[in-house]
């Protein structure tokens, strides 16, 4: 084993892993270790001062869940655009979990709006299932406040997959979306834009949150598709 997956090993929780093992279905149960994330956030802050943590970073893929998400918690917490937005289009293609997608959330993307927006859109033609729910990610962390844009939804709502990680992500930027920018969104659920599944879903999770109105909530409910 390499130094790392060492340490990985020593942190490891088999409780936690046999847990962490119903929850995501599309990882091969060998490959779960079972480190608890604040072990694996600790760790990330650790190697990212070395010197030698691109080693570990451009060593692909990898042959453990934890070390794509000890990957992702590095990625995250890097403070240079370039290199962080270089290491992320890197790692994409390697990520095969809801999990790591969406713990994959660098800080440094609100810096650079303008870049990352050309990259998400890339993103979403890829049809590749986590790097499209990455780019929605995205959309829903970075665009739906000061900087959000009516062409933002209506990218996601042109998105066509029968991939449920697709669509459940798709689910929720509506559903924050609505709590975000009611007015703007509502009538993407009132026209029928979406598949059924996920205009049912997004309207499930609206009326799950506590920044919906109960007024607005009553309203969804009655815009559900039968």
């Amino acid at each position: 084993m390499t130094e790392i997956e060492e340490r990985l090993f020593d942190l490891q929780d088999k409780k936690y892993r046999d847990f962490q093992v119903k929850l995501i279905p599309t990882v091969d149960p060998s490959s779960v270790i079972g480190v608890r994330t604040p072990e694996l956030r600790k760790l990330a802050k650790e190697l990212i001062k070395k010197d030698d943590t691109d080693a570990f970073l451009n060593k692909l893929p990898h042959g453990h869940f934890d070390e794509n998400q000890l990957h992702a918690f590095i990625l995250s917490a890097m403070k240079d655009y370039d290199r962080c937005m270089a290491g992320v289009c890197s790692f994409l293609p390697y990520i095969d979990n809801w999990a790591t997608c969406d713990q994959l959330s660098p800080k440094v993307f609100s810096k650079n709006k303008e870049d990352l927006l050309a990259n998400i859109k890339e993103w979403l033609e890829s049809g590749e299932t986590y790097t499209v729910r990455f780019a929605v990610g995205m959309l829903m962390e970075h665009f739906l406040g000061e900087d959000f844009d009516i062409a933002y939804p209506e990218m996601v709502a042109a998105i066509e997959s029968d991939e449920y990680y697709v669509n459940m992500m798709r689910a929720w930027y509506f559903a924050t979306a609505l709590a975000k920018q009611y007015d703007s969104i509502i009538p993407f659920i009132e026209e029928n834009r979406l598949d059924k599944w996920t205009h049912n879903k997004a309207i499930q999770k609206s009326v799950e949150s506590y920044r919906i109105t109960p007024e607005q909530k009553t309203y969804l409910r009655s815009l559900k598709i039968r």
